[in-house]
């Protein structure tokens, strides 16, 4: 039978930078089942691989040897005869070259057609399918940038054992057919350090920007100086999957927000100054003045070990903000980090 396989919505990066932290800071549920989370415990840095994110319509076509062949858009199943842009009537006047597709990843990644699902993802763009952008100026195309297994399952349990999955995609193409893969164009290469993410959205916007101003599909297609979309960014760290998209400010209004730009030299500054000012002994300090004569180390006191830190160093440390034109509602959310991480370091030694 034949199943809707949906692409995700691609997030934007603040809710990345919240999953990331989410994921990294849990440590397990307590007696009512609700999740623990541990502040103090390191981020990672990730490695994302950007791609041009291109200005179509979401397609896919999917494949198993008991249904055969079938083509999506974003939220349906469709068909010639009810297609989204003309991407059915295209998928169905290339099956010989898409199951070509489908059995190469079959091969490569060793799945039984009998028991699984194979979607292969990518961008239905071209001609009439959207307006104001450079990719508008070549026939309508399939770029592909997605492959995803999906076992067969009858049960919420044995979709939690087997999963679906994602494999590579790199490899799958057929130029002559107006078939192509996103990662045959301008690829962008970012570190993201998720204890300080923000030291990178500066680079992120520049990235998005040179898109924007110049296509680098359309220009391989001998357009260029015409308008982009964006890039999407992926990157998998420990098993998990984290993706998200930057557009520019012509196509903000659309679906997703733009970036701020931050003030690195500034961003620098407040993280210098909060190891400066936040030291052992004013964090001592606190512990003595909210718990007096040796009372026990409670958590349901963080908040006024916090208030004690960042009133204390607002007080004695203003000539210092006022020298580096630090603000105190610039500082506050980081000095009472850094009190919340020397307080759960305690907590764990006692």
């Amino acid at each position: 039978m034949k199943k809707m396989v949906k692409y995700p919505s691609i997030e934007q990066f603040r809710n990345i930078v919240s999953n990331v932290n989410r994921h990294f800071n849990f440590v397990g549920l307590d007696e009512n089942g609700d999740a623990i989370y541990d502040p103090t415990l390191p981020k990672p840095i990730i490695t994302f691989k950007g791609t041009v994110k291109l200005h179509g319509t979401n397609a896919g076509v999917s494949y198993n040897a008991l249904s055969g062949m079938w083509a999506q858009s974003r939220e349906n199943i469709i068909t010639p005869e009810k297609d989204n842009a003309g991407f059915a009537f295209f998928a169905y006047s290339h099956e010989t070259e898409l199951l070509r597709l489908f059995f190469d990843v079959a091969a490569k990644e060793n799945i039984d057609l009998h028991k699984n699902t194979i979607s292969i993802y990518g961008e239905w763009a071209g001609k009439s399918i959207q307006k104001g952008v450079g990719i508008t100026n070549i026939p309508k195309s399939f770029f592909i940038f997605g492959v995803k297994i999906t076992p067969h399952t009858e049960t919420e349990e044995e979709l939690r054992a087997n999963p679906a999955y994602w494999v590579d995609s790199s490899y799958l193409r057929d130029n002559d057919k107006g078939i192509y893969n996103i990662e045959d164009y301008t690829t962008y290469y970012i570190d993201i350090d998720f204890n300080m993410p923000q030291l990178v959205q500066n680079d992120l916007i520049a990235m998005t920007i040179a898109v924007e101003e110049e296509c680098p599909v359309a220009k391989a297609f001998g357009f260029p100086n015409t308008i982009g979309e964006g890039i999407v960014f992926s990157a998998e760290y420990k098993g998990v999957a984290y993706k998200f998209k930057s557009k520019g400010e012509r196509h903000s209004s659309s679906k997703v927000k733009t970036l701020a730009s931050v003030d690195v030299e500034k961003l620098e500054s407040i993280q210098k100054f909060v190891e400066y000012a936040v030291t052992e002994n004013r964090f001592n300090q606190a512990i003595e003045n909210v718990f007096p004569n040796q009372e026990p180390i409670d958590t349901k006191k963080l908040g006024e070990v916090i208030r004690w830190v960042v009133n204390d160093v607002i007080k004695e440390e203003m000539d210092t903000m006022v020298e580096n034109k630090i603000e105190p509602k610039e500082v506050n959310k980081y000095i009472s980090a850094k009190a919340r991480e020397m307080f759960f370091k305690l907590t764990v030694t006692i």
